[in-house]
C-alpha cells in the first residue's frame, strides 16, 4: 500500500472514477437514442453489407487507435477489414485502397488535415466514405457519403479536453456496426472461431472427438466372457482406468472403471470367479467421433465420470475419451 495515499484521496479517487463512467455511460445512452432519428446507421451498415472489397479504416491519434480496434473487430466478425493510417496514406499507403472498398474515416472535429488530403483521393476512386464524427458540419462531415454523429456534451476528463468519453462512444458505435454486420451476414461461432483458431475458443469451437480420443490398440475392450481379472489387466495395461466391454460385432455392452473395482472390494467377493458381464455397468454414456469435445466435456461434467466410449457407424466402438484427453488439448 502506498503510505503517502491518504483516504481523503482514496475517496476522491473512486469518485473520479465512478463520475468518468457514469458520464461515458450516459453519453452512449444518449447515442443509442440518437440512433432512430435517421437513416445514417442502416445506410452505413448497408454500404459495408454491400462491399465487394474491404473496409479500410482510418483516423489519427486517439481516433486512430480507436479505429484499429473497430478494424479488429469487423475483421473477426465476418467483415474483411483493416486500418490505414491517413499520414502513411498521403505517401503511398493510399495504393491499398480499391474500388471495392468502402472507407471509414473517423475524427472528432472532423477537421483532421490528414485525413482532409486522404479523403478526397478516395472519393475520386468512387469509394464511398462513412465519416464517424462529433461535428455535422464540419469537413469530413459534409464530404461523406454517410455521416454518423458519435457527439457528446462533455468529455470525462475534468478539463474536457483529453478524448474520453467522445471515444468511448466511438468506439461503441464500431460495435454496434461489427454486431449488425455479423448477424446480417449470418455469421455462426464455427465462422468466429475458423478466425481465431489460436484462441481458446477456436479450440472449443473446431476441435472434434475424433481428434482427441484414443483409437486402435490404446483403447481398453474385454468380451463380455472375460474373467474380472483379465479386465483389471486391461485397464492396468491401457492406463485409463477403465475398460470397455464389447460383444462380438464390436458393439459395447457394458464399462467397468477404477470406481466399480473400489466399489467391488468392499463387498470382498472372489474376484477370481467372477466374470466381467456380472460387475460391468450396462449402457454406458457414449459420444460420436463427429461432435465436438467440448459436447463430451458437457456430457462428463453433468454425470461426473471421467471417460466416455466413442461409437461410430453401426455402434460399434471406435475410440474412447478420458478427460485428461481433453485437458491436453485445452478444450478445458
Amino acid at each position: 500500500m502506498l503510505t503517502s495515499f491518504d483516504a481523503t484521496q482514496a475517496t476522491r479517487a473512486l469518485e473520479l472514477a465512478r463520475a468518468t463512467l457514469d458520464n461515458e455511460g450516459d453519453a452512449i445512452r444518449k447515442l443509442a437514442e440518437r440512433l432512430g432519428q435517421d437513416d445514417s446507421v442502416a445506410r452505413a451498415v448497408a454500404l459495408m453489407l454491400a462491399c465487394k472489397g474491404r473496409v479500410v479504416v482510418s483516423g489519427i491519434g486517439k481516433s486512430g487507435h480507436i479505429g484499429r480496434k473497430i478494424a479488429a473487430t469487423l475483421a473477426s466478425t465476418g467483415t474483411p477489414a483493416l486500418f490505414l493510417h491517413p499520414a502513411e496514406a498521403a505517401h503511398g499507403d493510399l495504393g491499398m485502397v480499391t474500388p471495392q472498398d468502402v472507407v471509414i474515416a473517423i475524427s472528432y472535429s472532423g477537421e483532421s488535415d490528414e485525413l482532409a488530403v486522404v479523403i478526397p483521393a478516395v472519393k475520386r476512386m468512387g469509394v464511398p466514405v462513412i465519416a464517424m464524427t462529433g461535428k455535422p458540419q464540419s469537413r469530413l462531415a459534409l464530404a461523406s457519403d454517410v455521416h454518423l454523429d458519435v457527439s457528446v456534451e462533455k468529455e470525462a476528463c475534468p478539463l474536457n479536453l483529453a478524448p474520453t468519453t467522445s471515444t468511448t462512444v466511438t468506439l461503441a458505435l464500431g460495435d454496434a456496426l461489427a454486431v449488425a454486420l455479423l448477424e446480417l451476414r449470418g455469421f455462426k461461432p464455427d465462422d468466429f472461431a475458423r478466425s481465431h483458431p489460436g484462441g481458446a475458443l477456436g479450440r472449443r469451437l473446431l476441435t472434434h472427438v475424433r481428434d482427441v480420443m484414443r483409437s486402435g490398440d490404446a483403447v481398453p475392450k474385454v468380451k463380455p466372457d472375460a474373467l474380472l481379472t483379465d479386465a483389471l489387466l486391461e485397464i492396468s495395461q491401457k492406463g485409463m482406468g477403465m475398460t470397455a466391454i464389447v460383444d462380438e460385432a464390436g458393439r459395447p455392452v457394458g464399462v467397468f472403471t477404477d470406481g466399480d473395482l473400489r466399489r467391488l472390494i468392499e463387498k470382498a467377493q472372489d474376484f477370481g470367479k467372477l466374470a466381467i458381464r456380472d460387475v460391468m455397468h450396462a449402457n454406458p454414456r457414449r459420444v460420436h467421433p463427429d461432435q465436438l469435445a467440448v459436447e463430451a466435456v458437457a456430457v462428463m461434467e453433468e454425470f461426473r465420470i471421467n471417460q466416455m466410449l466413442v461409437v461410430g457407424d453401426a455402434d460399434v466402438l471406435v475410440g474412447a475419451l478420458h478427460i485428461h484427453d481433453l485437458t491436453r488439448a485445452k478444450v478445458i
